[in-house]
C-alpha cells in the first residue's frame, strides 16, 4: 500500500522542468543518431557489395559474417536510440 502511494507521488517530486542547456543535447543526440542510423545503412550496402564480390571467389562465408555484425550492430544502435528517445 505505502509503494503505491509513493509511486502515485512520485511525478510530484521529481522536477519537470528541463534543465537548462537540454535543447542542446537533444540537438546533439539527434544528429548522433542520424549518423549512427546513416553508417549503419552504409555497413550493409558494403557488406552487401562485398558479398556479391566474394561470391565469384568462394568467399561469400566471411562476408555473411561480416553482414551479421553488421546487422548486430545495427540492433544494438536501434535499441540505444529508442531507449533515448523514451527517456526525453
Amino acid at each position: 500500500m505505502m509503494l503505491v502511494h509513493l509511486v502515485s507521488e512520485l511525478p510530484n517530486l521529481l522536477p519537470m522542468e528541463a534543465p537548462p542547456g537540454a535543447d542542446k543535447l537533444e540537438k546533439v543526440l539527434g544528429w548522433v543518431k542520424w549518423i549512427a542510423y546513416t553508417v549503419c545503412i552504409l555497413g550493409v550496402l558494403i557488406a552487401g557489395a562485398m558479398m556479391a564480390v566474394g561470391q565469384r571467389r568462394g568467399e561469400g562465408g566471411e562476408h555473411a559474417a561480416r553482414l551479421g555484425w553488421v546487422l548486430a550492430a545495427c540492433i544494438v544502435i536501434g535499441s540505444a536510440t529508442a531507449l533515448v528517445d523514451a527517456l526525453k
